[in-house]
């Protein structure tokens, strides 16, 4: 009885203590974020009253917004407002920077979950035979495409897979998430356009989008299998070269049985590392592709406020995009206990 009352405690401290540090690192990006937003050469003043505007317009908007008051009251007032769900207006729609996200959002989130499919579903096969092949002619194979898409700028294989699968050869849909026919066809319930036209029953719109987010999605995908792979192979050379792998090839285990059972499973807590990264930045870090599709995500919504000026809309998204990978890494930790029972303690 005491022994399990101790190890409920113990879960207790560990869950409080990874709350509290998930608390202070919000808050510090928190902090940061509001900072470096204050202190930027950037007037968002001017760009609401715009270059024309006469002195009493622009000191009126000025006190306005609250840039009269001193920086730790103006962090105090955001910070208040943040609690209630308020990060403000954007400039460039005029409309709440959470509507906005939450607008925006899905799209970018719909992208980036089938390019981590497509990266993750790729990447770890070919690490793991590439590191079960060393120096083969295979390995070389997978060492050159890992190379060309970690190190091929994402926006030129973009362009250049319109121009293909698109222009020339027609497989694909062009840019945007659907044909502009199709747009508004099916209501909006989860900003997901192949997971509401799947709610609507529209077969018509559910391929169409299938259409449009393949190719994108398949380039995004291949730039983060990049990176897997090489991660993977990484991971499983140094398995491959322990003594445990040795014993298990004596005991006349297969080949296959030493690879996938014993290797391969001692580096799945690493690989979800890298798997929850690799899904981070394709949240956050889908810009190019999003530019070059026309795609209206997340990324496409940030470049355009960062340019606009617009702070409140820049300070939110980053926010999110803290906020993500913190997650990310809080439930990396969590799965880390199912995969490796060790870690519990």
């Amino acid at each position: 009885m005491s022994a399990t009352f101790m190890a409920s405690g113990s879960r207790l401290r560990n869950f409080s203590k990874r709350l509290m540090q998930v608390v202070i690192t919000l808050l510090g990006l928190l902090i940061l974020t509001f900072t470096i937003g204050r202190v930027m050469p950037i007037d968002p003043v001017l760009a609401i009253v715009g270059p024309d505007a006469d002195q009493s317009t622009y000191q009126q908007v000025y006190q306005q917004l609250g840039f009269d008051k001193s920086l730790m009251t103006q962090f105090g007032i955001y910070f208040v407002n943040l609690l209630h769900g308020d990060l403000g207006n954007a400039l460039l729609t005029g409309k709440p920077v959470i509507d906005d996200i939450i607008r925006v959002f899905p799209a970018t989130l719909e992208l980036a979950t089938m390019a981590i499919i497509v990266g993750a579903g790729l990447g770890i096969p070919l690490g793991v035979l590439a590191a079960a092949r060393r120096n083969s002619v295979y390995d070389y194979i997978v060492r050159i495409i890992s190379l060309a898409g970690y190190s091929t700028p994402i926006f030129w294989v973009g362009m250049i897979g319109l121009l293909v699968f698109y222009a020339w050869l027609g497989w694909v849909g062009g840019a945007g998430r659907l044909e502009l026919g199709l747009d508004g066809v099916v209501p909006r319930r989860t900003g997901l356009m192949t997971i509401d036209a799947l709610l609507a029953g529209n077969s018509q719109v559910f391929w169409n989008a299938i259409n449009h987010l393949v190719l994108p999605a398949s380039l995004l995908g291949f730039h983060s299998m990049a990176y897997i792979s090489r991660m993977t192979r990484s991971f499983m050379l140094a398995q491959l070269s322990q003594e445990f792998i040795l014993t298990a090839r004596v005991k006349g285990l297969t080949e296959r049985q030493v690879i996938w059972n014993h290797a391969f499973r001692n580096i799945l807590v690493q690989l979800l590392t890298v798997v929850a990264l690799a899904y981070g930045s394709l949240l956050e870090g889908a810009v190019l592709i999003e530019t070059v599709f026309s795609w209206p995500g997340f990324g496409s919504y940030l470049t355009g406020s960062l340019l606009l000026g617009d702070m409140n809309a820049v300070m939110g998204c980053v926010l999110l995009v803290g906020v993500i990978f913190v997650m990310l890494n809080l439930l990396s930790d969590m799965l880390y206990q199912f995969f490796d029972p060790r870690t519990k303690s």
